[in-house]
């Protein structure tokens, strides 16, 4: 067993993967800095070079210096699928999918989903920064990602929230809407596939890191299920849950594990564990003032699907972006007064990148920030669309 899993973790697995995907390190060995190389000789980043002494780090605070490998393509196919699904991966996405869900297709089944990767993701996040296993090393591996070099590997969050959303999907909509269950089963197993693979060509995880990924969700959802019928009875639980659902995850933030030099981690996890909780006051919020209506039992099958279609998509379409608007105009506004509070209360003088990372101040300003978001995706943009005559 103990040689299985050092041979899942080697980086020359990974780097044999990509290059029968058709990606190459270039033939010269020269690193450089980024400065935004084309598909056939692109960024990626080498670890190791360049990088100050692990004390020097801590004091710093910094991100290690990153340097770029070169690359080359010769399969482009696989190239775009695998960029396109790594990105089904990312924020991006979620932020996204998730609010056009809410807005367009089933509030009750995105904040199941909401809630499901939101402790997905905080445990896969809190797991790397305990475990502190490395990323593959590059050589042989070729890095296509630069953002999250500073994290380490093990569990990929990118396959955690994949599966989370695609089996959480799947089982969701089982009683909620009628469709073959071989096409839902295969959606979610597509997804999750091509975003766990595409961890694999960016270079960015070993295949533990991605197995490991899938079988923790996988114990999470076996684990969790029987609770999802008290999920869905969150809204109508006592009074004082907004003050449960602030306290606990703020808490969570502020003692996340302490990793040996800055990364994104913990503005990530305090992102997502904020933005949860804004959901969650949010849909108390509507039971509490009566502004959104039960779920119903079961939706009937769409019979006019082509002629439905063209009018669901104008009229989704309009909705997110009038809701994408206001989300991000809210965004804005909290973040600058939160952090011009903070600024003030803590006395800080150089108000810089390197100020914001201070855990007194980006824990508290990311938290009130996307807390704010939630709430307003969940409550004040559905009042939003009623007034603007949206359905």
């Amino acid at each position: 067993m103990a040689e299985l899993l050092r041979s899942l973790q080697d980086s020359q697995l990974v780097a044999r993967f990509q290059r029968r995907c058709g990606l190459f390190p270039a033939p010269e060995e020269g690193l450089r800095e980024n400065g935004g190389a084309d598909p056939a000789e692109g960024a990626a980043q080498a670890p190791g070079a360049g990088q100050p002494p692990a004390a020097d780090r801590l004091q710093s605070a910094a991100v290690p210096q990153a340097y770029v490998q070169k690359y080359i393509v010769k399969n482009y196919f696989y190239y775009y699928l695998f960029r396109f699904s790594a990105a089904l991966g990312q924020e991006v996405f979620y932020i996204t999918f998730l609010p056009f869900t809410h807005w367009n297709i089933d509030p009750f089944l995105s904040r199941r989903l909401i809630i499901i990767w939101v402790l997905v993701m905080y445990i896969g996040q809190v797991a790397k920064d305990i475990l502190k296993w490395p990323r593959p090393s590059s050589p042989p591996v070729v890095r296509l990602e630069k953002r999250v070099i500073a994290e380490y590997g093990m569990p990929s969050t990118h396959a955690m929230a994949a599966t989370a959303i695609a089996f959480t999907f799947l089982i969701s909509t089982m009683d909620r809407y009628q469709y073959p269950f071989i096409l839902r089963l295969m959606m979610a197993v597509v997804f999750s596939t091509l975003v766990c693979l595409s961890r694999l060509y960016t270079g960015m995880h070993t295949v533990l890191d991605v197995l490991g990924g899938v079988l923790i969700t996988a114990l999470l959802i076996v684990l969790t299920y029987p609770a999802w019928t008290f999920i869905d009875c969150l809204d109508s639980a006592s009074p004082l849950l907004p003050v449960c659902v602030i306290v606990v995850p703020f808490f969570l933030c502020y003692n996340y594990p302490v990793s040996d030099y800055y990364s994104p981690t913990r503005a990530d996890t305090t992102t997502i564990l904020a933005a949860g909780a804004g959901v969650t006051i949010g849909f108390w919020i509507n039971r509490f003032f009566q502004l959104a209506s039960k779920p119903a039992e079961s939706l009937p099958v769409i019979q006019n699907i082509p002629a439905l279609a063209t009018d669901m998509l104008v009229l989704g379409v309009t909705k997110f972006a009038v809701g994408i608007l206001l989300i991000l105009l809210v965004r804005q506004l909290v973040q600058n007064l939160s952090l011009q509070v903070l600024y003030t209360w803590f006395k800080v003088v150089t108000r810089n990148k390197e100020a914001r990372r201070r855990l007194e101040i980006e824990v508290p300003y990311k938290f009130v920030t996307y807390t704010s978001v939630g709430i307003c995706a969940t409550t004040f943009v559905p009042m939003l669309h009623r007034f603007l005559g949206l359905p």
